[in-house]
C-alpha cells in the first residue's frame, strides 16, 4: 500500500506525525469544554406578561388570547402552551429541533409587536430562551441573615439583585442567576374609608392624583444671556406624601394624611423560602450552552467567596452553597478515567501474555494513546465537549482500536516466520489484510455515523458517542497500516518473532475439526451455542430505560398546594411542617442524616431541594421523603425524585400526556380518570398534573347593580 510504503520509506516523518498527534491532542485536552452531559439545544421561548391583581379569566381573555392570535403563524412551532394564573400570563413556544433560536426569537418579537394593546397596568412581555429557572440549575445558593441582624432577609431583595446577581452574571459562561424569595419595597397608602366619606374624598381622584407623582421636563428657555432647563418638580418624598392636598372644604385643605396613612414597607409576600428551617433567599446558576462547566463553577465559587468577604460581611448576611453539579462531574470523570486506564492496562497485559515480547506489545499498544489523543483533537475541532457520554465512548473504543493493529502485526509475524525479510514482511503484512480491515472499519463506522446527521433530542445526546467512536476507529485503521508496519520494521527487525502459543492453536484447531467433523455435530453445536447465548441474554438482561439516572447527591421535590391557599397558610401548613419533620434528620437525631435543604412555596406550586450528608444514603432519604416528610398534607400533591444527570434533556425520564378539549369540566374529569389509570398501569409512577385537576380557586365576585350605581351618580369604573 502507498501509505505503508511511504511510512516505511521515511520512518522519521511517521514518528513526527505521531508526536504531532500527541501534541495537538494534549493542547486540545486543555481547551475542550467539560460538562456533565452533551449540549442539548431545546429551541424554546417563554413569554411572561405580568398583570398585577388580575384574575386568571381576565389574564386569559385580555393577554393570552391576544398573544395567541399573533403567534399562531410563527414558523417552526411544534407546540404552544399557555398558562393563566393570578397576575401572570405565560406562553411557551417549543420549536422544531432544526429551528435557529435566533431566527425564532426575531419571529416571536415581530409577532408580539403586532399586539394592538395590553391592559393599562400590565407589564411589557419578557422573553426567556430555554428551560425554566428552577430546572437544570448547575448550582444553588441560599442567603440568610447572621445572628444578631435585626432585618428580615426578605428586605434584601434589592441588594441581592444589585450586588449578588450582578456579580454572578458577570462570570464568563453564566447565562442567568435566578432569584427565589425576597420582597420589593413599596409606598403603601392605607385609607380610612369613614374619614374619606366624611370629607367627600373620591378614591379614584386620589389614585389619579397620586399617580401624577412625577417630575416633568418642560424644555428650555432663554433668559438674558443664559439658557435654562424648565422642569416641573412634582415628585413627592415619602415624608411629604401626607401633605399632598386632595381637595378644599370650607376654605380648608384636605390633605392625604387626613384620610390615609402613608408608609414605606415590603410588598405582600408571594413566596416563602427557608433553608434548614430559617427564612432565606435562594439563587441558582444557569450556565450557557457549550461552556466548560468546571471552569465556570470554579469562577462562581470564587465570586461567592469574594462576596462573602466583602458586601455580605458588611451587611450581616451568610451565603451557603447547597448544591454544586461539579461534585458529581468530578466523581464521574474520575470513575471513567480510572476505568479507561484499567481497560488499557488489561488490554496491554493480555497482549503481552499472548506475544511475550515487550517491544511487540508496545507496537500494538501504541494505537491506544494515538487514537485517544487524536480523538481529543477531533472533539475539540468539531465543537464537542468532554462529558460522561464522550468519555464512555472513548472507553468503549479503546478495545476496538487494537483489533486492526493486532491483525496487521500477527500477519507480519506469520510472514517473518515463513522466512521473509523484515521490510518485505511489513509491506506484505499490511497489504494482504488491508481490504478486510477497511471493510471492518466501514461497517463499524456505518453503525454510528448516521447518528451525527439526526436532529432530534436523542441524536444530540448520543452524537458525541458516535463521533468519538467513529474517529477512534478510523484513526486506528491508519495506525494499523502506517504506524504498526513501520514500528515493526524499526523495532522488531532483529527480534526473533515466533508464536509462543502455536501448540495451543494447533490443538484448538484439531479439537474444532474433530468436534464438527459430521453434519449432526455441526448442527448440534450451532443449536447449543444459539440456545446458550439466548439463555444467558435473557437471564442477564438489565431493565430497559431511556437514559440512566445517575447517582447525584441531590433530591428535588415538587408540591402542588390546594388552589387558592394563601402564602401565610402555605408557610404554616407546609413549610413549617416540613421543617419540623426534617429537623431530626438534619440535626443528626435520626439516620440517614440530611446535610442541607431548602423549601419554597408560591401561589401555585412549591419545591424542596435536599442533599445527604453521606451520598450513599440518597435512596434512603428519598424513600423517607415520599413516605413520611411529604405525606399527609390535605389536598396537596407532593413527591420527590433524585435529580437525574439528564435532567436538562427534554423527556429524559418522564412521559408527557396532553389532554385536549373544549369543555374544561370534561378535561378535568378525564385528567382525574387518567391519573388513576396511570397509577394502575405503571405502579410507583409519580403523576404531576399541570396546572391541576380541579377548579377550586376561591374568589370574591362583585355583581354590579348598574341601575343603582347610576342613581347615586356613579359609574362602574368608580365602583
Amino acid at each position: 500500500m502507498t501509505l505503508t510504503r511511504l511510512a516505511l520509506g521515511n520512518p522519521v516523518a511517521a514518528a513526527v506525525a505521531v508526536l504531532l498527534v500527541l501534541l495537538f491532542g494534549s493542547i486540545a485536552l486543555t481547551q475542550i469544554p467539560v460538562q456533565m452531559i452533551p449540549t442539548v439545544v431545546i429551541p424554546r421561548i417563554t413569554i411572561n406578561t405580568a398583570w398585577r391583581a388580575a384574575a386568571p379569566d381576565e389574564v386569559e381573555s385580555e393577554i393570552i388570547e391576544v398573544q395567541e392570535d399573533v403567534l399562531r403563524g410563527v414558523p417552526g412551532v411544534e407546540q404552544m402552551v399557555s398558562t393563566a394564573t393570578q397576575g401572570q400570563a405565560t406562553v411557551t413556544l417549543t420549536f422544531d429541533v432544526g429551528m435557529s433560536v435566533e431566527r425564532a426569537l426575531i419571529e416571536v418579537m415581530n409577532r408580539l409587536n403586532q399586539v394592538p394593546r395590553y391592559p393599562a397596568d400590565a407589564t411589557e412581555p419578557v422573553l426567556v430562551i430555554g428551560s425554566s429557572m428552577e430546572e437544570g440549575a448547575a448550582a444553588w445558593f441560599t442567603l440568610r441573615v447572621e445572628p444578631g441582624n435585626p432585618n428580615h432577609i426578605d428586605s434584601y431583595l434589592d441588594f441581592v439583585e444589585e450586588v449578588i446577581q450582578t456579580r454572578f452574571e458577570r462570570v464568563n459562561g453564566v447565562a442567568t442567576a435566578g432569584i427565589f424569595g425576597g420582597r420589593e419595597s413599596e409606598i403603601r397608602i392605607t385609607f380610612d374609608p369613614y374619614k374619606a366619606a366624611a370629607l367627600d374624598v373620591q378614591l379614584p381622584a386620589v389614585v389619579t392624583l397620586a399617580g401624577n407623582n412625577v417630575d416633568t421636563t418642560g424644555g428650555f428657555t432663554d433668559i438674558g444671556r443664559r439658557q435654562y432647563t424648565v422642569r416641573y418638580a412634582g415628585q413627592y418624598a415619602v415624608s411629604e406624601f401626607e401633605d399632598m392636598v386632595l381637595a378644599w372644604r370650607d376654605g380648608n385643605a384636605v390633605r392625604l394624611g387626613d384620610v390615609a396613612a402613608v408608609e414605606r414597607r415590603l410588598v405582600d409576600q408571594t413566596i416563602v423560602l427557608t433553608q434548614n428551617g430559617e427564612p432565606a433567599i435562594g439563587l441558582n446558576i444557569q450556565p450557557e450552552e457549550g461552556v466548560n462547566i468546571l471552569e465556570v463553577l470554579a469562577n462562581v465559587r470564587e465570586a461567592a467567596q469574594e462576596l462573602r468577604e466583602g458586601p455580605l460581611a458588611r451587611e450581616g448576611l451568610v451565603m451557603l452553597q447547597v448544591f454544586d453539579e461539579t461534585d458529581y462531574i468530578n466523581e464521574s470523570i474520575a470513575a471513567l478515567r480510572n476505568n479507561l486506564l484499567l481497560g488499557v492496562a488489561l488490554a496491554v497485559g493480555i497482549l503481552w501474555w499472548f506475544l511475550r515480547r515487550f517491544k511487540a506489545t508496545l507496537v500494538i499498544a501504541a494505537a491506544i494513546p494515538i487514537s485517544l489523543f487524536f480523538s481529543f483533537f477531533a472533539l475539540n475541532l468539531g465543537g464537542r465537549t468532554i462529558n460522561i457520554v464522550s468519555l464512555a465512548a472513548l472507553a468503549f473504543a479503546m478495545g476496538m482500536v487494537l483489533d486492526a493493529s493486532i491483525v496487521v502485526l500477527e500477519n507480519i509475524v506469520r510472514l517473518r516466520e515463513n522466512g521473509e525479510r523484515s521490510s518485505a514482511a511489513s509491506v506484505s503484512g499490511a497489504q494482504q489484510v488491508w481490504g478486510a480491515l477497511l471493510a471492518s472499519t466501514v461497517t463499524t463506522v456505518a453503525i454510528f455515523l448516521p447518528i451525527l446527521f439526526l436532529r432530534d433530542f436523542a441524536a444530540q445526546i448520543f452524537a458525541d458517542l458516535a463521533f468519538a467512536i467513529s474517529v477512534a476507529i478510523i484513526v486506528s485503521l491508519f495506525i494499523a497500516i502506517g504506524v504498526v508496519p513501520t514500528a515493526a520494521h524499526s523495532w522488531l527487525r532483529h527480534v526473533n518473532l515466533h508464536d509462543p502459543h502455536r501448540a495451543w492453536w494447533e490443538w484448538g484447531t484439531r479439537f474444532v475439526m474433530r468436534a464438527t467433523d459430521t453434519p449432526r455435530r455441526r448442527y448440534s453445536w450451532i443449536a447449543g451455542l444459539v440456545l446458550t447465548a439466548a439463555s444467558v441474554t435473557w437471564l442477564l438482561l438489565p431493565p430497559a430505560d431511556y437514559l440512566p439516572e445517575g447517582r447525584q447527591n441531590w433530591i428535588f421535590a415538587f408540591m402542588l398546594p390546594p388552589p387558592g391557599q394563601s402564602v401565610e397558610a402555605a408557610k404554616t401548613e407546609l413549610v413549617d411542617v416540613i421543617a419540623e419533620r426534617i429537623s431530626p434528620y438534619q440535626e443528626g437525631e435520626k439516620e440517614p442524616a440530611v446535610n442541607y435543604y431548602f423549601a419554597a412555596v408560591m401561589n401555585t406550586f412549591g419545591f424542596v431541594g435536599v442533599s445527604a450528608r453521606n451520598a450513599a444514603d440518597v435512596d434512603d432519604i428519598l424513600a423517607i421523603f415520599n413516605a413520611e416528610i411529604l405525606a399527609g398534607f390535605p389536598d396537596t400533591l407532593a413527591f420527590a425524585n433524585r435529580v437525574s444527570v439528564f435532567s436538562r434533556v427534554e423527556g429524559a425520564r418522564s412521559i408527557e400526556l396532553n389532554i385536549h378539549g373544549e369543555n374544561i369540566d370534561t378535561l378535568l374529569s378525564a385528567a382525574q380518570i387518567g391519573m388513576g389509570l396511570i397509577a394502575q398501569a405503571i405502579p410507583g409512577a409519580q403523576v404531576r398534573p399541570d396546572p391541576g385537576v380541579e377548579l377550586a380557586q376561591p374568589e370574591l365576585r362583585l355583581i354590579p347593580d348598574e341601575r343603582r350605581i347610576a342613581q347615586v351618580g356613579r359609574s362602574p369604573n368608580d365602583v
